[in-house]
């Protein structure tokens, strides 16, 4: 992803117009994501192990709509426990439980200001797929689900850059979708985060 984005910050910085701050009607920014779960007694950390992409088309000067996709994975250690279970067994054994999200689907933002800085407020709406995993000694338990998924966003793009469409992101989120797992007693995925990245 870094090579892709550096080249991509390349080839805008050939570009001769500054159509980006006014007059360009497309977009599409791509960077790092860190997220942190909360809410569920399953994972509950926040970590930087996470990717985002989206673009999206103008309608009028102040209103795009478009797509997204991203990626989170979020780690938590359970220290060493003994667990008993139903037919009067028990394990001793410490635990890595990791929670992999990804959701895609579509974007509706508004945008403030047509100028080098553009703050923002974004909603995605769309599906979320995830993968919820126990980490033992000698072996892994995963469970695979999907949901709904909503986020609203805010942010700034910005380009400090005379004549490129190339320039910076950052913003903050917070998403839920009502991924389930009755084995771990998930009943939904909250996140909150942040993201920073390139903007074109």
């Amino acid at each position: 992803m870094i090579c892709i984005l550096l080249a991509a910050a390349a080839v805008a910085f050939t570009a001769n117009e500054a159509s980006a701050q006014m007059g360009k009607k497309d977009y599409i920014n791509g960077g790092w994501q860190f997220n942190g779960t909360v809410g569920n007694s399953f994972v509950q950390s926040a970590q930087g192990y996470g990717a985002y992409i989206e673009g999206g088309y103008y309608l009028t000067p102040m209103f795009a709509i478009g797509g997204f996709a991203s990626f989170n994975t979020n780690n938590e250690y359970v220290p060493r426990q003994t667990y008993t279970f139903d037919d009067k067994s028990a394990l001793t054994t410490d635990l890595d439980r990791s929670v992999y999200q990804v959701p895609f689907g579509s974007t509706f933002r508004v945008r403030f200001m047509r100028s080098e800085i553009q703050p923002y407020v974004e909603a995605k709406i769309g599906t979320e797929y995830s993968v919820q995993s126990t980490y033992m000694s000698t072996f892994v338990s995963r469970q695979d689900n999907w949901g709904f998924y909503m986020s609203p966003e805010v942010g700034v793009t910005f380009f400090p850059f005379q004549k490129t469409d190339f320039g910076f992101q950052v913003a903050a989120y917070y998403s839920y979708s009502t991924n389930r797992n009755k084995y771990y007693g998930l009943n939904g995925l909250n996140n909150v985060g942040f993201k920073l990245g390139v903007a074109f």
